[in-house]
């Protein structure tokens, strides 16, 4: 099974190692989401260069395109889209939460019509972990239903409570490997004591790893952290934490200062598809005139190939003319400016100086006024 190895703490935060069949990973680690087999508009040498070592995949959208079979007989996730290191693969649990109408829920499953074309699927613990196994994903979830927000205490406890016999069902049909592993997914929405049962629950079952889900679903920041700051010491210890889909730059240092080891995000990748820049001053927007004859570059502290090749002009004119270069050169900036924050995060945990270092990341970002 996988393991995680703890090298340095610095109040809540921690500087470890992921060990796994698939090769080793420096936590805390911010994995690029690579849904459909890809991380978008980036090649898989691209997404290595930025010093990524960890990809995130997705059950639902590979178990209807082109199908957890295929992707099998083609060697497995990994040969197929060229990632010999670790891959998370999502149980599908959110993505059919996001269907609404389409989905029908009930306390074995849930029945699903396709987004892509109406076909009709089901989904359990038992079939999401096994297709989770033919992707050969690395790290399995548990099949969990995110709950939505806002919603009632008494629709948030049935929630979770569900998620944690999905939770059970799914550990009894993982196949344990060595370095492999699966996590349970903590949820019960901002209220404590159902975090707190889902905490027990989850212990009690036993996993590689844990993960905190349903938040970053609107309940916002100030909240998000609040259920972090009990609901991350909860957990053991000696295993890994993931935050799911979180976040902004911002989020991840808050996070990471509250005991978090892992995060995806699709953020970095929307918003290079969609002109928005994170560097170490703040968010740009690069379609806005004031970037039409500049010629320094984007982040001179950056590494990656926009930023030591090309100039804000010409980054500005691949957007206004709608050519695909523009959202491939930022999104492969944006991948490499998370990247560097974690690296630093990291680094500063090694050396005990999180705390002003944290500082020093938003003093930058408030130098200039976001666009």
């Amino acid at each position: 099974m996988l393991s995680w190895t703890c090298h340095a703490t610095d109040g809540a935060a921690r500087r470890g190692t992921l060990h796994t069949a698939h090769g080793d990973v420096p936590t805390p680690v911010f994995m690029p989401v690579g849904t459909a087999g890809t991380v978008k508009a980036m090649m898989a040498d691209s997404v290595r260069s930025t010093g990524a070592r960890m990809i995130l995949g997705n059950t639902y959208h590979l178990m209807l395109r082109p199908g957890a079979e295929r992707v099998a007989a083609l060697g497995g996730l990994h040969r197929m889209v060229d990632w010999p290191g670790p891959i998370l693969t999502d149980s599908g649990g959110f993505q059919v939460m996001s269907l609404a109408g389409l989905r029908k829920l009930d306390a074995d499953g849930v029945t699903f019509q396709s987004h892509i074309d109406g076909s009709r699927h089901r989904l359990t613990p038992a079939s999401s972990t096994q297709i989770q196994h033919l992707l050969d994903a690395t790290v399995t979830m548990a099949f969990d239903e995110c709950t939505k927000f806002p919603a009632t205490e008494a629709e948030t406890r049935a929630s979770m409570e569900l998620s944690m016999r999905w939770a059970a069902l799914s550990r009894d049909a993982f196949v344990p490997r060595e370095g492999y592993g699966q996590f349970g997914i903590v949820q019960g929405g901002v209220f404590q004591d159902q975090r707190m049962q889902s905490v027990g629950a989850l212990t009690r079952i036993g996993f590689e790893g844990y993960a905190i889900g349903g938040l970053a679903v609107g309940e916002g920041q100030e909240a998000m952290f609040s259920v972090l700051d009990y609901c991350a010491p909860a957990l053991p210890q000696d295993r890994p934490r993931y935050l799911m889909g979180v976040g902004t730059p911002d989020d991840l240092v808050g996070a990471v200062m509250r005991g978090v080891d892992m995060f995806d995000c699709v953020m970095p990748t929307r918003a290079g598809r969609t002109g928005r820049a994170y560097t170490r001053h703040g968010v740009f927007n690069m379609r806005n005139a004031r970037f039409a004859a500049d010629d320094g570059a984007l982040d001179p502290a950056c590494s990656c190939p926009l930023c030591t090749r090309h100039s804000l002009a010409y980054l500005h004119h691949l957007f206004r003319c709608d050519e695909m270069l523009g959202p491939m050169l930022l999104t492969w900036h944006n991948i490499q400016y998370y990247q560097d924050l974690m690296a630093g995060l990291r680094a500063a945990i090694s050396t005990g100086n999180l705390r002003e270092h944290a500082a020093e990341i938003r003093a930058a970002w408030q130098k200039e006024t976001p666009e």
